[in-house]
């Protein structure tokens, strides 16, 4: 495919920021699809229409042709729509599948026994939506377990369209930990006929359908977000399962990592937090600083070092080695505490207990908060993120460009964004431990809190992380290079 011809591309994904959001799928389906507009392909993105998304502020309106489409699954008939807005923030129109009877439950995702129902639709709407546009795809972007059937349905229901003879399927695993494994009753809803077959017949065997599994059988092409992770899917200890699938296919596995909004995330031009500040300016971190521990209610110490925390709960996040380290470092060493987050009740519990044990020390925030977020990163001295396996994550580059040291696991995109300090040189971006136990947080948090202290050293690693550059920009460009290389 000629490197200057524009890509028609579909992206379809249960999650897009600022509408609908649990995690980075959100941020990566958004930024991702914005980058790719703003550099000219036609980009058509489509998301279910929550009736828990925020539209006071969206202007939203049917799209003409789309209206009432009549589609039957299974033995259901039904009828959904297709309105259209504008991206908060960007010039790309979003597109939002309208079907009140699956979409209005007052949350992204159920617990339901048609929850398989939803994303079937969404799968099977995304093709139908581009043939009603007589949109032709170079490529159909699918993201995770929720779109993972669009492969294998343009190969079957939909094979008879000349519309999709060009194109090509991404699948993009952001988290290989949610995988859509539904019982095998829920077949005769997939409508694959005679192409059962194509199905995992050992899966099927055995009772179940695993919608991302039929993802990666079916793909053009599999990507996921980081080179590290990339790696780490295809083992035995964090392939959860689909390992063996993904050695098989190691030939098409691309690991790119994402990219950070540096229009939403930069302290220079940041509206959230109280003092705006650069790698040449440092003055307002001081006060972000100290706004934050005000708001928290926490003494304002500009010298006591503080370590942010924000974050699901849950154990993928290496709360589990939180809980057994920090008690007693926070008995021991002279820092503060700011944590961010919700999930699991014992964790959530933890940290109730932790502040209650050290109210002069110690904030939980439980829930959600996007200012608050935003003030953690740029008040904070220090950012942890002990994952047991991470995809990706965002944070770690959030604080990089926030000046904020994070300490991060040697694991997926934290080994991939965070380069372990070197004292004698002073290269490095943070602090970086291997093992998932508790001896080797404990180091790393006491690495982090003695460079605190060294001053010199520390405004140099401060400086190595503001400028690194991790803009969707240049992660965009190799999806784009991915993209033309399929078309050839």
């Amino acid at each position: 495919m000629p490197a200057t011809r524009k890509l028609n591309i579909c992206l379809a994904s249960s999650e897009v920021a600022p509408l609908a959001k649990t995690g980075g799928l959100a941020d990566v389906s958004a930024a991702l699809s914005a980058t790719l507009h703003d550099a000219g392909h036609d980009v058509r993105l489509l998301m279910p229409y929550y009736d828990s998304i925020d539209t006071q502020a969206l202007d939203i309106a049917p799209v003409q042709g789309l209206q009432d489409i009549a589609i039957r699954i299974g033995h259901r008939d039904g009828h959904f729509s297709i309105d259209s807005t504008t991206l908060p923030g960007s010039t790309l129109t979003i597109y939002l599948l309208r079907c009140p009877e699956l979409y209005d439950r007052g949350s992204i995702y159920t617990n339901s026994e048609d929850e398989h129902l939803r994303f079937i639709l969404l799968s099977r709407a995304a093709i139908v939506m581009c043939q009603h546009m007589q949109f032709a795809p170079d490529i159909m972007h699918c993201h995770d377990w929720h779109t993972a059937l669009i492969p294998l349905y343009l190969k079957t229901y939909y094979s008879w369209d000349k519309l999709f003879a060009n194109t090509r399927t991404v699948l993009t695993i952001h988290n290989i930990g949610y995988q859509g494994v539904f019982g095998a009753g829920i077949i005769a809803d997939l409508d694959l006929g005679g192409s059962v077959s194509e199905l995992h017949q050992d899966d099927l065997g055995n009772g179940r359908i695993n919608f991302l599994k039929t993802g990666v059988l079916h793909a053009d092409v599999l990507t996921t977000v980081s080179p590290t992770y990339a790696e780490e899917i295809k083992t035995d200890e964090y392939g959860m399962g689909l390992q063996d699938l993904l050695r098989a296919r190691s030939s098409t596995l691309v690991g790119i990592l994402n990219g950070v909004d540096y229009n939403d995330w930069n302290p220079a031009t940041d509206e959230r937090i109280a003092a705006t500040y650069s790698a040449q300016d440092m003055r307002g971190k001081a006060t972000c600083k100290k706004q934050l521990q005000l708001d928290l209610g926490l003494p304002v110490t500009p010298d006591r070092p503080m370590i942010g925390i924000v974050t699901r709960l849950v154990s993928q996040k290496g709360i589990d080695l939180v809980d057994q380290v920090l008690p007693a470092l926070l008995a021991t060493r002279d820092f503060s505490l700011a944590v961010l987050g919700s999930g699991e009740a014992h964790y959530e519990e933890f940290f109730q207990w932790l502040q209650r044990k050290f109210p002069d020390k110690v904030c939980f925030y439980r829930g959600y908060n996007e200012r608050l977020a935003h003030a953690i990163e740029a008040g904070s001295d220090l950012f942890l993120m002990p994952s047991l396996y991470e995809p990706c994550g965002l944070n770690q580059m959030y604080s990089l460009k926030y000046g904020t040291v994070p300490i991060v696991r040697k694991t997926g995109g934290l080994a991939d964004s965070v380069q372990l300090i070197d004292p004698e040189n002073g290269s490095g971006t943070g602090i970086v431990f291997n093992s998932y136990n508790e001896a080797a947080l404990t180091w790393a948090i006491n690495t982090a809190l003695d460079l605190y202290q060294n001053k010199p050293l520390w405004q140099q690693v401060v400086q190595n992380g503001m400028a690194q550059d991790f803009s969707w920009v240049r992660q965009a460009q190799l999806y784009t290079e991915l993209f033309r290389k399929l078309g050839t």
